[in-house]
């Protein structure tokens, strides 16, 4: 089981661990609060569910992100852990729209519900206001602060950069497994927002067709399934199926540009209103994920059949062990050729 080594493998990780711990809590305290708002008795609406899907969307997210640090700092990998910087960003935009949908969320559940949700002199949005213009405030310190230890560990993780961009003549080939790994960090944080996108649309968005509904349950599993399919491909360097992938992909871009705009239409407004911002902003970075991800799967079949398919197959190392090298930089000194009796050299 990998441990981190270094001082800056140690203070990303606990930096990323600080920040989920204290985000997690500043939502479970809203949560608690809002909760205890609400009058008895009372059947659920949308407007209701708007800061429970919240809190679990900040749950699974973080935790998610926990886990994509661990993955990048056990395979040394520069651009996830740059990629999750960025994603942490996409968090930062989320807690801040978070802000004003919980506002709008508790205002109309006092006064334009019948009968009302919250007691008028219940002072539940004074409560929690601090609290939720801390999370973003937080959030921001900390993608400053990862970011600046992602700096630090680009120049620990340099000898791997190093041999994959170092100019002699096995340079075409660690380019390649560089754009792979660009690819295969992509397909991850696709799951995140995909995921996140979906689960708002299903538990608050209402007036759905059923047909509608189920098609979008269905997609879930049917898109986890591609993703893991896509590394699949791509690691066996199979034309067919990375086809097969990029029409997906293709489907999936339209899906989302169709909803995106759907979500502004006059006659579907008021099902989409009470998460709308939520919902645009998770769909506008899938978007950008996707087209990222379309591109990306282009230039890796292009490349297939270039010799590239050894480095990023599984190989036995060790005792014997099997281990996945797709997602890591691996060593192309010995002309591409895995071998485990290796002296030690500088490169």
């Amino acid at each position: 089981m990998y441990r981190p080594g270094s001082v800056w493998t140690w203070s990303f990780l606990i930096a990323t661990l600080i920040q989920t711990v204290v985000i997690l809590a500043l939502e479970v305290y809203v949560f608690a609060k809002f909760q205890t708002s609400l009058e008895d008795d009372l059947p659920s609406i949308p407007l209701s569910r708007t800061i429970p899907t919240y809190l679990t969307l900040f749950i699974f997210g973080f935790l998610y992100q926990l886990v994509l640090v661990y993955d990048s700092l056990r395979l040394k990998n520069t651009i996830q852990v740059i990629g999750l910087c960025v994603y942490n960003s996409g968090m930062l935009i989320y807690a801040a729209i978070q802000y004003d949908q919980v506002n709008d969320a508790i205002s109309q559940l006092k006064f334009q519900t019948t009968p009302s949700y919250i007691s008028a002199s219940d002072p539940v949005w004074e409560d929690v206001q601090a609290y939720l213009l801390t999370v973003p405030i937080v959030i921001s310190v900390f993608t400053v602060i990862m970011s600046v230890l992602a700096w630090m560990l680009s120049d620990e993780f340099a000898w791997t950069i190093y041999k994959h961009i170092s100019a002699d003549l096995r340079m075409k080939k660690r380019f390649l497994t560089f754009q792979i790994q660009i690819y295969i960090a992509l397909l991850k944080f696709d799951f995140f927002f995909f995921l996140g996108f979906t689960v708002q649309f299903l538990v608050i968005v209402t007036g759905l067709a059923d047909a509608e509904k189920y098609i979008t349950i269905v997609a879930i599993p049917v898109t986890i399934m591609i993703l893991f399919m896509a590394a699949f491909w791509t690691r066996r360097e199979n034309k067919f199926g990375m086809v097969v992938t990029i029409v997906c992909y293709v489907g999936g871009l339209a899906y989302f540009i169709f909803k995106l705009a759907r979500m502004y239409q006059p006659a579907k407004k008021a099902d989409y209103l009470p998460v709308r911002k939520n919902l645009t902003s998770f769909a506008v970075i899938t978007i950008l994920l996707l087209l990222l991800t379309i591109i990306n799967a282009c230039l890796c079949m292009a490349n297939f059949n270039k010799g590239l398919k050894p480095h990023i197959a599984k190989r036995k190392i060790g005792t014997g062990v099997e281990k996945d090298n797709m997602t890591e930089m691996p060593d192309l000194k010995h002309g591409g050729v895995p071998t485990n009796n290796r002296r030690m050299e500088i490169d």
